[in-house]
This record gives structure tokens, C-alpha cells and sequence, in this order.
């Protein structure tokens, strides 16, 4: 049955509203993937291959969908609506079941097939039957009906392709954001079927669509509601002890969590986690810090600069030096540094560093930063996230500590937190080795941080002295770090010795290929 006919005065109108459900399909459609390979970078840090596995899988699906639509084109109206609504729901609820799925089924990657594999078919069927519905509202060349539909899918996934970063996230978070989606996607399809392809539906038809729209409204409406309770409930489960605090930034999610007690002991345990990565514990961070900042203050240190340590603990310890006038930090993401001015208790526990005039915060990404520095400074601080994912890899490079070496005095010292030379060997290795590639001289060290295990670093000076492993002659005193422990942390035991390894570079991240490789398991 025919819409209107080349001459009915409303067939450019219905044909706009084909088009138009074309566009807001295509944007639909690339949210749900865009959301599928957000959360699996959330959960699982490896961005490149969640992209990989969304997009090859789902494209494939998209070729079956194209296919299984074909006994359908008969029926075309009524089967549009319908995938619409099916894929509305599954595509608003795939961020919560997914969710569900890794902290209380530990079964994320099978889901995230199954899900990414259902999308793609169901995505796949839409242009087969918006084809066959452009062509009953006005028969066109081939050629010029493919224009058209893909014209319309292309814009419509620049859309959501901007949405989703820029307007979904910020405004409704990922999960709620993927609700919303789904409801403006249904909305879409069956707004046009029941608008510009009524006639085409049958009595029986119209009444099941009508009640699929009700279940879809009302199964994505009750999500929205629940989603805050459903994202705390969950949360909690990934924690051993209790969040007290919890936000989505721009670039990763921050969690706090308190303890009430500390191995028997009275006292509280406060954590932060970025993207599930233990940061420090209130029990023994001073150990990490001390063992970080204050070998690197054994030669000048009137300006330092940091990179990352947004929480301000290592920051609390470069301020324990009269002498250091000018501290700047370089920390990706505000969320953090907020957080560490603000939370009681993390104030105290950097003893309000933020509030030090001596101390300048500016939130960039180091690598870039670093590549229009002007300034010099007389010692480096580089407590950076690990390099277990792609956004991170790039600063355990050759190229970046090349860039670290133009900002640093000649006779500067530069320290890097490089990663358990216990769990992770062949990671901390490359990272001094990277370290040394870049011009440096290295002395690696390591200690013992009960809540990360043993944990190293490396000490290195440009030119070709290895720099000593001292703390400063007139340094503040210590909890944890004195001059035989220093000593004692030069030395690698036998199963731990140096590695032949090679160096990360931006073009190779071996350091992100070692470092999957050996926290898989941990």
C-alpha cells in the first residue's frame, strides 16, 4: 500500500519523516556503541580492544540484520516499529545489564558479545525495512534511494557521536544517558509508523505495538527512576569496605571508602580508587610518599614540578622542605583536586597542600603540557596512573620523559613511580629502561607498601652518573624512610634482578602490552 503518490501534496512530508527517523536512528545506534565501548574502558581499562570487540562484532551483526530483515519487507511498517522497540529497550538497559553483569556475575565479556552481537543485528535490519518505506511513499532509482537513506545515517551518527561525549555523559551520566537514548528511540520509530504508515498496520498489529510501546515506556521509565539506587548498590559490591564517596568526572570515576576499623586495630582506612585502582590507604600511604619525593630532593629543589598526585599527598611532602619555593602540579582531571581540598578527612591526610601559596594546580594532560613548558624546574615528580591503559601508556614513553628532560635543570633529578618490579617485572623494567633511552641515568629502588605490595620507582639525572639513592642532609623527619632502608632498596633480590627488556615508545607501548599481560591476573 501506498503512502501518497508523486503527486499527493503531503509525500515530501512523509518522505522528510522517513529521512528524519533515518537520522535519529543512525545517532541512536551509534550511542549504544559508543556507550558499550565507554563502559568497558570504565571497567576494564583497555580501550583499544573494547573498541575492537564492540565494533567487530557489532558491525558483523550488522550484515546478519540486513539479511534476517529480508522476509520481513512485506511487512515492513510494522516490522520497523517493532525492532525499534526491541532494540530501544535492550540498547536503553545495555549500560545497567552490563553493569550487573561485571560486579555481581563476573561474566562482563560474554555479556558484552551477546549484547554487542543482539544490537548489531537488530541496527542492521533498520535500513532494509527504511528502504522499503522511503520507496512506498515515492518510488526512486536505486541509486538515489541509498543517497538518501545514507545521507540522512551518516549526519545522524556525527550526531550522536557528539552527543554522547558532550551533552549524554555530562548531563545524564552513562547509564541514565543510554535510558534516555532508548526512549528517544523508540519515540522515533513508532512515532513515524503510526503518523506516516498507520494504514499499513492491521488491527492486531496496532494493538501490539501499542502495548510494546507501553512495556518499553514503562521498563526504560522504572530504570530511570532506579538508576541512582541500581549504580550505589552495584558499586558497593566491586569494594571491600564501604564507599562514602563516588563521582563520574570527564575521565574516570573517582571512589572513596572508609573503613571503620584497621586490621583489628581502632582507626579508619580511607582508600581512593580511579576506575577500580587502588591510588593509597590512609594505613601506609606514607610509606609510598616518602619513598617517592624525598630521594628525588637530595640535590636542588627550590621549584618542583609533579605530575598527577592530585590527591596532594606527595605534594604534603615536598612542602616539608622550607626551600622549596614553587610547586606546580599537573593533574588531567579538576574532579580529583577538588576532592582532595574538600573531603575532611583527605585534607588532613595532605595537610591542606592545595592551600599552600607555594603550590600552583594546573589540570592538562601532562603530555601535552609538557610540550609547550616554558619553564625549568630543579627536580620531577612523576606519580602518574599505571600504564594499564591506553590514555596512560603514553606517559611511560621514551618520547615523554625526552619532554620531561627539557623542562629539567642539568642537575635536576627526576623520579618516576614505575609499577611492582614483584608482580609486574617486565613492566617496571621497561619503564627504567624507557627512563635511560631518554638520556637519563637510573638508579631503580623498591620498597614494601603493604596495600600495593613491593613497589619501585626509579631515580634518574640527565647525563651519565647514576644519581646516589640519599635522602637530603637536612631533611624533615620520617615515619618509614631512612638512610639503611634506602640502602636496602637499591638491592633487587635474585628472582628480581634487572630484565633485558625494551624501552615503550608512543608507536610501540610495550610498557601497556607487559603491564595487561601481568596484572591480568591480579
Amino acid at each position: 500500500m501506498s503512502v501518497a503518490t508523486p503527486t499527493h501534496p503531503r509525500w515530501r512530508l512523509a518522505r522528510a519523516g522517513v529521512l528524519l527517523a533515518v537520522f535519529v536512528c543512525a545517532a541512536c545506534g551509534l550511542v549504544y556503541e559508543l556507550a558499550l565501548v565507554a563502559l568497558g574502558s570504565y571497567l576494564i581499562g583497555d580501550t583499544v580492544g573494547q573498541a575492537s570487540i564492540v565494533l567487530g562484532v557489532m558491525v558483523f551483526a550488522m550484515g546478519l540484520g540486513a539479511l534476517a530483515a529480508k522476509p520481513l519487507q512485506s511487512r515492513a511498517a510494522a516490522a520497523f516499529a517493532a525492532v525499534e522497540l526491541v532494540l530501544a529497550l535492550l540498547g536503553g538497559l545495555s549500560v545497567l545489564l552490563l553493569y550487573a553483569a561485571f560486579a555481581w556475575l563476573n561474566l562482563y565479556a560474554p555479556a558484552l558479545v551477546v549484547t554487542a552481537f543482539v544490537l548489531g543485528l537488530l541496527i542492521g535490519a533498520e535500513i532494509p525495512l527504511l528502504m522499503v518505506l522511503l520507496q512506498r511513499i515515492r518510488e526512486q532509482a536505486a541509486g538515489s534511494a541509498v543517497a538518501d537513506l545514507f545521507a540522512a545515517d551518516y549526519v545522524g551518527a556525527l550526531l550522536g557521536g557528539l552527543a554522547f561525549p558532550f551533552l549524554l555523559i555530562p548531563v545524564f551520566g552513562q547509564l541514565r544517558g543510554a535510558l534516555v537514548v532508548g526512549a528517544v528511540n523508540a519515540l522515533a520509530g513508532v512515532v513515524l509508523v503510526f503518523t506516516v504508515f498507520r494504514k499499513d498496520l492491521g488491527r492486531r498489529s496496532r494493538i501490539v505495538l501499542t502495548a510494546g510501546s507501553a512495556v518499553v515506556a514503562l521498563c526504560l521509565g522504572y530504570a530511570y527512576a532506579m538508576a541512582h539506587d541500581f549504580e550505589v548498590t552495584s558499586r558497593q559490591q566491586l569494594y571491600r569496605d564501604p564507599v562514602v564517596y563516588a563521582e563520574r568526572s570527564r575521565y574516570q570515576e573517582i571512589v572513596l571508602t572508609r573503613s571503620a576499623s584497621v586490621a583489628g586495630r581502632p582507626g579508619t582506612d580511607l582508600r581512593l580508587f580511579l576506575n577500580g585502582d587502588l591510588q593509597f590507604s590512609s594505613v601506609d600511604e606514607y610509606r609510598y610518599h616518602e619513598a617517592l619525593v624525598h630521594p628525588a630532593l637530595a640535590g636542588a629543589r627550590s621549584s618542583v614540578l609533579v605530575l598527577g598526585a592530585g590527591d596532594g599527598l606527595a605534594v604534603r611532602e615536598l612542602l616539608r622542605y622550607p626551600d622549596v619555593r614553587r610547586v606546580t602540579v599537573v593533574d588531567l582531571d579538576p574532579a580529583v583536586v577538588a576532592l582532595a581540598r574538600r573531603e575532611p578527612q583527605l585534607r588532613q591526610l595532605n595537610a591542606h597542600a592545595f592551600d599552600d601559596p607555594r603550590v600552583r594546580v594546573v589540570n592538562a594532560d601532562a603530555f601535552g603540557w609538557l610540550r609547550t613548558a616554558a619553564e625549568r624546574f630543579d627536580a620531577v615528580v612523576a606519580d602518574l596512573p599505571d600504564p594499564d591503559e591506553t590514555a596512560t601508556a603514553k606517559l611511560y614513553t621514551v618520547e615523554f620523559y625526552e619532554l620531561i628532560r627539557s623542562v629539567l635543570g642539568d642537575e635536576g633529578r627526576l623520579v618516576v613511580q614505575s609499577g611492582s618490579p614483584y608482580f609486574a617485572p617486565r613492566s617496571f623494567w621497561s619503564i627504567e629502561a624507557s627512563v635511560r633511552a631518554a638520556g637519563f641515568a637510573t638508579t631503580p629502588y623498591h620498597v614494601d607498601v603493604p596495600s600495593f605490595g613491593d613497589w619501585g620507582f626509579v631515580l634518574a639525572a640527565p647525563g651519565g652518573t647514576a644519581p646516589e639513592l640519599r635522602l637530603p642532609e637536612e631533611h624533615p623527619a620520617t615515619r618509614f624512610l631512612d638512610g639503611d632502608t634506602l640502602r636496602m632498596a637499591a638491592v633487587f633480590p635474585a628472582d628480581r634482578r634487572r630484565l633485558d627488556v625494551p624501552a615503550s615508545t608512543l608507536l610501540h607501548p610495550r610498557v601497556l602490552e607487559f603491564s595487561r599481560a601481568e596484572w591480568r591476573d591480579y
